[in-house]
């Protein structure tokens, strides 16, 4: 017999008297009868007193096999080894908890002194049994260890279920898992969706930002091409009329010249005629010759006609000059091409030709310093002046004002030329909007919004800059900066719309 139940009495030994097992099992009876669970008892020599039809059904041995003998192993192990019941008969529980049922055993929370366990029997049954064995002590009256009784309860089923519950949990946690993982890949296949549509969704709002971006663009070239041909058509028509009114002023001032002659031979034979009076023989003659020059007023005449002439000649040289400005400042035949000119004289052929705009409205001052010829397109820098000018002189309120017009350097590769308003002033809010196309403070139909916006671009293209500075009530005051030489000399520059 091996060591699981060298605690049992050797099977040589004699068994306890048969006086003494009848008399214990007279006092299990009662108990055994009837009982449902499979129980049996043992002596303290290990035999067994008694084995129930419960234990019979469950264990597949006769109680006559087993009564009697030591043999109750049988129908758990297949070779020999101590029971719970024999360990409490034996007192040697300790093996138990450390070989025989190893984190199995434990003590019985209803019965003192009992122990109880779990286990599965491979001997029980075609396929095994799982039991619940209980084994508890018996004692005589005088509290003397008699025997032991252990009940055994199959729990197979609910093992069985347990497993199946478990094998259950394990595919559903396996299930979960995998459904976990397959919506986490879907869920990271949303995201990623998700952010390719806000990619693309960024890049058609960025593409609509540009579509309109060009689109406002595009408006404003056509708005400036419309411009730019209708100034070159007033340009050409300013030229032509130019022209025409060219031919018949050249003309009358020649014909003033010989006039002049003429009456200069007038007056003087009119002085001999004068002087030739006392000399007539016939008086009537005479007198009506002299009635005749009181009657005119030869003197004065003689007088005011030279003063008249004086004046028509300035007013003729007058519109000479208004001409050739206009001519200037049309500059059709200069075909955009850029030329070295002096500004200042570019500022008066404007002033010129706005002339009639500006003195009901304001004084014109101007305070020029020195500066040199600077590369540039001439005409187009006159409009930016005649913008500039015009402007200033609608920002006037009812009392009359003072429009300054100034130009300077403080280097030699720049010029500056300021024209500054005692006018009512830009609004801070509007400042950051005056050159926008189409911008304009003045009353609908009073001005299309495109001046400043022409000026910004006139400015740019001669790679100068423009600033402002006003106060509101005080005036503002426009300085633009031009380089005396281009990067690109004689070659036009495209304007970025």
């Amino acid at each position: 017999m091996n060591k699981h139940n060298a605690r049992q009495p050797d099977a040589a030994q004699p068994p306890a008297t048969p006086e003494r097992r009848q008399n214990d099992s007279i006092a299990l009876s009662a108990f055994f009868d009837g009982h449902p669970v499979a129980t049996f008892a043992i002596d303290t020599d290990h035999v067994v007193t008694h084995w129930n039809s419960a234990c019979e059904q469950l264990l597949g041995f006769s109680a006559a096999e087993m009564v009697g003998t030591r043999d109750h192993w049988k129908a758990f192990y297949p070779l020999p080894r101590a029971c719970l019941a024999d360990l409490l008969v034996a007192d040697d529980i300790a093996l138990g908890e450390s070989e025989l049922y190893t984190g199995k055993l434990k003590r019985s929370p209803v019965i003192p002194g009992a122990y109880e366990a779990e286990d599965f029997f491979a001997n029980i049954g075609a396929d095994g049994h799982w039991l619940h064995f209980t084994a508890a002590p018996l004692r005589d009256r005088q509290g003397r260890l008699v025997g032991a009784i252990e009940t055994l309860r199959d729990v197979t089923e609910r093992r069985n279920a347990e497993g199946a519950l478990r094998k259950a949990h394990a595919n559903l946690e396996h299930l979960v898992d995998k459904r976990t993982a397959q919506l986490a890949e879907m869920n990271e296949r949303l995201a990623d969706d998700i952010r390719q549509r806000e990619i693309a969704d960024m890049e058609l709002r960025e593409r609509n930002l540009a579509l309109t971006e060009l689109n406002n663009k595009l408006s404003l070239a056509q708005q400036k091409l419309l411009q730019s041909e209708k100034l070159a058509s007033i340009g050409q028509l300013a030229a032509g009329v130019a022209h025409e009114i060219n031919n018949p002023i050249g003309y009358v001032f020649s014909n003033f010249s010989t006039l002049e002659a003429y009456l200069s031979d007038l007056f003087s034979m009119l002085d001999a005629y004068q002087e030739a009076e006392p000399g007539i023989a016939v008086p009537e003659v005479a007198e009506r010759l002299r009635a005749l020059r009181e009657r005119i007023d030869l003197v004065f005449l003689r007088t005011d006609i030279p003063l008249l002439m004086d004046e028509s000649k300035e007013g003729i040289v007058r519109v000479r000059r208004i001409v050739q400005d206009l001519k200037d400042f049309s500059r059709t035949d200069a075909h955009q091409e850029w030329v070295w000119a002096d500004l200042r004289q570019g500022i008066d052929t404007t002033l010129n030709i706005v002339n009639n705009e500006v003195k009901y409205k304001a004084d014109v001052v101007r305070q020029y310093g020195e500066i040199p010829d600077i590369e540039c397109q001439p005409s187009e820098l006159n409009q930016v002046i005649m913008n500039l000018v015009v402007n200033a002189s609608h920002a006037m309120g009812e009392a009359r004002g003072c429009i300054t017009l100034r130009t300077g350097s403080d280097n030699a590769t720049e010029v500056w030329i300021e024209v500054e308003d005692t006018g009512g002033g830009i609004a801070p809010e509007h400042l950051s909007r005056i050159f926008d196309p189409f911008f304009t403070t003045k009353a609908v139909g009073k001005g299309t919004g495109l001046g400043l916006s022409l000026a910004y671009s006139t400015v740019q293209k001669h790679h100068g800059r423009i600033d402002v500075r006003s106060v509101l009530g005080q005036g503002t005051t426009f300085r633009i900066t031009l380089p005396v030489r281009q990067a690109q000399p004689n070659v036009p520059q495209a304007v970025t719309p």
